[in-house]
């Protein structure tokens, strides 16, 4: 009567059984009619609806589960065996439906009520078929003890393949359930490091951009009515920079590579970095190529744009520098980004001190970094950005600064192997 995930073999096993108290249901009845016994036919029929209608429940029930439904299926039990009594009592011929109640038995009670179940249902056949034979004889003993024997025997096997069975679905449910923790890990992981992708993207860019623009405008500013065409040109400069971060932005939209890169080489990209981070500061930046210069992955030349990006907007917000280098070195195994200035530099040890700034007189001409207001305390993540980005490629960042002697920050990436010979722009 319990509803179970058994496999093929054991529901073979289950409708096997039925099918054989169907069976000898039938020839009972069969045997019962030809000798005259239509009332006796009719109990055999009412006891096939009632053993039908048993495992009819099972099916359509399957919600009830548990307790209620063994209770049910027990309350079934006890209808079919005294049905079986009654009839047993009145023709040989349904001695013999003892055999599949066995099973039954053993199915839906606990091994040890189970087991004195089967021994008193295989006396009262003995005793029934004794009663109609006029004595218990041999065969009359042997028959149901037989029968009782196999049936045990089965049920316990059926027992072990049905636990076996189910620690496999458990098994299975389990697997599911871990595969699908690792499946909502994974994306939660790869979320994660999109965030943090877009942030250093952001960062090295946009934020670097708009920077930029806020330092050229007010210089502009300030310029407006002494020195109109010092104006117009830092107007011009802010334009190109918005248009600039346009472009970043909608290619964060397209996942494309930076506009720098798009339509030049890395060192090109790093000359016109370089020539614009120069353009809103008195800081004067130099851009230098060493070494035999060779076509890098896409990904290294993004890195070493956004560093430079980055390193060179923290020089033009905090250092007060008056001269930024900028070089890149190409050896046998490794390319080398420097990112040099003579600025008031900091105290590594102290986070965020890379991006904090000092007090300083702004110049007469161009308003310092630090007139730019709170754009200019920095929150230690351009270091960090740098950092991640180099080491995704199995590089090193390297951050040296002393006070009131400048800084440098130095990103070394190991060359790869398919690396080819021959950038277009030296």
């Amino acid at each position: 009567m319990m509803d179970f995930p058994f496999p093929p073999a054991l529901r073979l096993l289950r409708w096997a059984i039925h099918g054989t108290f169907a069976v000898l249901l039938v020839i009972a009845i069969a045997g019962v009619v030809r000798s005259g016994g239509t009332a006796l036919a009719v109990g055999g029929v009412l006891l096939g609806v009632l053993y039908g209608g048993g495992i009819v429940i099972e099916g359509r029930l399957p919600h009830f589960g548990g307790r209620t439904h063994l209770t049910l299926g027990r309350i079934w039990l006890v209808a079919i065996t005294l049905g079986w009594a009654v009839l047993a009592l009145h023709a040989p011929k349904f001695v013999w439906l003892a055999f599949p109640l066995f099973f039954a038995y053993l199915h839906l009670l606990p091994l040890a009520v189970a087991l004195p179940g089967v021994a008193v249902l295989t006396a009262a056949a003995i005793a029934a078929a004794g009663w109609h034979e006029g004595g218990v004889h041999a065969p009359q003993v042997i028959g149901p003890s037989l029968g009782a024997a196999v049936a045990t025997l089965m049920a316990l096997v059926y027992k072990a393949l049905y636990s076996e069975s189910e620690q496999r679905r458990l098994l299975i449910d389990d697997l599911v359930r871990t595969r699908g923790m690792l499946v909502k890990a994974e994306s939660d992981a790869a979320r994660l490091a999109e965030r943090e992708r877009l942030a250093r993207e952001i960062h090295d860019t946009l934020a670097q951009g708009m920077s930029s623009i806020i330092l050229l405008l007010r210089a502009a500013r300030r310029d407006l009515r002494v020195r109109p065409d010092d104006a117009e040109q830092r107007i011009a400069e802010a334009e190109r920079a918005a248009q600039e971060n346009l472009q970043e932005a909608r290619n964060f939209v397209r996942a494309l590579a930076p506009p720098a890169l798009q339509q030049s080489s890395l060192i090109a990209a790093l000359r016109r970095v370089s020539d614009s981070a120069a353009a809103g500061t008195t800081t004067r930046v130099r851009f230098e190529v060493s070494g035999t210069p060779v076509r890098l992955p896409a990904e290294y030349d993004v890195a070493l744009l956004r560093i430079a990006q980055g390193a060179l907007g923290n020089v033009g917000r905090h250092s007060g520098a008056d001269n930024a280098r900028v070089t890149l070195t190409y050896l046998d195994d490794m390319v080398v980004l420097d990112i040099y200035d003579d600025g008031r530099g900091f105290d590594p040890a102290a986070q965020p001190a890379p991006e904090t700034p000092a007090p300083e007189t702004p110049s007469p001409e161009i308003p310092r970094p630090e007139t730019v207001g709170a754009e200019t305390a920095g929150t230690g993540f351009g270091l960090r950005a740098m950092r991640d980005r180099v080491t995704l490629l199995g590089g090193a960042l390297t951050v040296e600064s002393v006070p009131g002697e400048g800084t440098a920050v130095v990103a070394t990436l190991p060359l790869p192997h398919q690396a080819g010979e021959g950038e277009e722009d030296r």
